[in-house]
């Protein structure tokens, strides 16, 4: 089964023309670096092919084991990560970078994001275009750049490498189809966090009685029934787990399909809630004063 989900896992064709799995782990809230590592390798040996992670999750150590533990070719495998804003500046990103490949084990990762729209995010774009000149990453991203209609208009014109994708909450209650729409123009690809609602949401999603009365349908659970609709919406969806049996779950949606009538409904319970909802001020402050150790 998972050789199989493995080959039917669809892949996004980029605007740099690679090509990304559209399905992954989040390693987000990954309590330490052996459980990330095991989660990880895991995940690998039984399909997955795209990773998540970032620098303030404080788990890249435990991500490049994973990788190195799984025996699957570097190659094979979609691998992003994030800059955090207390390592943004021309210069300092760079080292930042490097730094990051180190904790990694690897050469270079196929996507990076600036991680938050605050502090010097200019500069550390301009020292991330030098990397993917370097080859030391293949592609760039923004995440939360949703924030406001003025910090995602002053990327995209800022940019001299346009953001390949776009990284922001997602899920069934907040579709985010403005958002969407407006990525779609700029040919952005969407990657959603919080796919299933995130622990914020307390399991709202997965007790929604018209998500259960598809599962029930299908023989499927709900968080699979809501994985499901983001692959068929060509969304990129990167459902964080350690156990193992959620993560082979998570990847267990590629044998079956929602019809019309299934994704319409799925549709319909879109009403832009999302749940995390921390104010931008508030963020600003309490992100650009964290500076995150090595």
């Amino acid at each position: 089964m998972t050789a199989k989900a493995q080959s039917q896992i669809p892949f996004a064709e980029l605007n740099n023309g690679l090509k990304m799995p559209l399905f992954g782990i989040g390693t987000y809230q990954d309590p330490g670096d052996s459980i990330t590592a095991d989660a990880v390798s895991f995940a690998l040996k039984n399909g997955y092919r795209h990773i998540d992670t970032a620098h303030a999750y404080l788990i890249e150590r435990g991500v490049g084991q994973g990788i190195k533990d799984s025996g699957v070719p570097r190659e094979e495998i979609w691998l992003t990560s994030k800059i955090w804003p207390s390592e943004y500046g021309e210069g300092k990103t760079t080292e930042a970078i490097d730094k990051m490949l180190e904790r990694l084990g690897v050469d270079y990762v196929d996507l990076l994001y600036v991680h938050q729209p605050m502090g010097d995010w200019r500069g550390a774009w301009r020292d991330m275009e030098k990397a993917v000149e370097a080859g030391k990453v293949r592609s760039l991203g923004i995440s939360n750049f949703d924030a406001a209609d003025s910090l995602y208009n002053a990327v995209i014109d800022f940019a001299k490498i346009k953001p390949a994708v776009f990284q922001i909450e997602c899920h069934p209650y907040a579709q985010r189809l403005d958002w969407r729409k407006r990525a779609a123009a700029d040919n952005i690809q969407v990657e959603c966090w919080f796919p299933l609602g995130g622990a914020m949401s307390n399991g709202a999603l997965f007790k929604d009685h018209t998500i259960m009365k598809i599962a029930e349908a299908h023989g499927k659970t709900p968080a699979q029934i809501i994985l499901r609709w983001h692959i068929q919406e060509g969304l990129s969806a990167i459902p964080g787990a350690t156990d193992h049996g959620y993560i082979t779950e998570n990847i267990s949606i590629f044998d079956f399909e929602l019809n019309p009538e299934e994704m319409a409904a799925m549709r319909s319970l879109n009403k832009e809630q999302r749940f995390f909802n921390m104010d931008y001020k508030e963020a600003e402050q309490f992100m650009l004063n964290w500076k995150i150790e090595d």
